[in-house]
């Protein structure tokens, strides 16, 4: 659940909100078909966004206005907007946004409507990095398993798309991913990760159903692996479905924070060549 979405329910508890959410387009435009913002009254408050620039800032307006009327056009509706020189954005598309004032009588609803489809990641090892990895991914489209064979690394509270798992030996826990999970292995040692990857590896050639299995390392740690997966058994082929170095190209920090954006990305490169593809007839 996104951080937007947990303050709207908490504060929908003891007051209203209105919902601002994008109905469809035509052309360019900022934001997909989707997207919402909530605007909750005040000098602050407003969660989310349908894409900034002078629509987002009337849309905003028209929102107050909503709740300052004090409960008309409950039923909400829909107003269309032309992304032109006019309104001061060049997008040249148009944007239909629909605006509903919400309250705790909408709660369960919008959790199930606004909540945004998640994608399973498996994320082993609890060192800096991947520290850093589930501070940033925390706030993509990642439903995150946390596994460490180490029961104390992991911090007291984490979002509520992260699961922590303790799991002895660490590899074990390959076995009952999701179907579709992306993996990141970083654990706090070369036999663990070799293990690791031998387990996915494995799963790959029973059931193929791991999109991504990452390995931090460079490249000498690659060929390093690959003669040794070469020795467990695997082939050639299996071996290259590991990607190591893991990360966007082009990135050469060593810092934890600078590591987790960099594989970040790539994670996010590889859920929309996916969603690409699917979409092909």
């Amino acid at each position: 659940m996104s951080v937007a979405l947990q303050r709207l329910l908490q504060h929908l508890q003891s007051a209203s909100a209105c919902l601002v959410s994008v109905e469809s387009t035509q052309g360019s435009a900022p934001r997909e078909r989707g997207a919402w913002m909530a605007v909750l009254g005040g000098e602050v408050a407003v969660l989310g966004t349908i894409g900034g620039g002078h629509l987002e800032l009337e849309a905003i307006q028209l929102a107050r206005n909503l709740l300052a009327a004090s409960g008309e056009e409950e039923e909400g509706f829909v107003r269309r907007w032309a992304l032109g020189p006019s309104l001061g954005q060049c997008c040249g598309g148009v944007v239909h946004l629909r605006f509903e004032l919400v309250n705790a009588l909408h709660r369960d609803g919008l959790r199930e409507r606004l909540l945004p489809g998640l994608h399973p990641l498996a994320l082993f090892g609890g060192g800096h990095v991947g520290h850093a990895l589930v501070n940033v991914l925390g706030t993509l489209p990642f439903a995150i398993r946390w596994i460490d064979s180490r029961d104390s690394v992991f911090p007291a509270d984490v979002l509520p798309q992260v699961e922590c798992e303790h799991s002895d030996p660490v590899e074990a826990a390959v076995h009952h991913l999701p179907a579709r999970a992306r993996v990141l292995i970083m654990s706090f040692s070369h036999a663990e990760d070799l293990n690791i990857v031998a387990a996915c590896l494995k799963r790959q050639r029973e059931r193929g159903d791991l999109p991504f299995v990452g390995l931090i390392g460079s490249a000498t740690k690659r060929a390093v692996f690959t003669s040794r997966l070469r020795q467990r058994g695997f082939e050639e082929n299996e071996i290259a479905h590991i990607t190591c170095p893991i990360g966007v190209p082009g990135i050469t920090g060593k810092e934890p924070e600078v590591i987790a954006v960099a594989v970040a990305a790539q994670l996010l490169q590889s859920v929309y060549l996916d969603s690409s593809k699917s979409s092909v007839i």
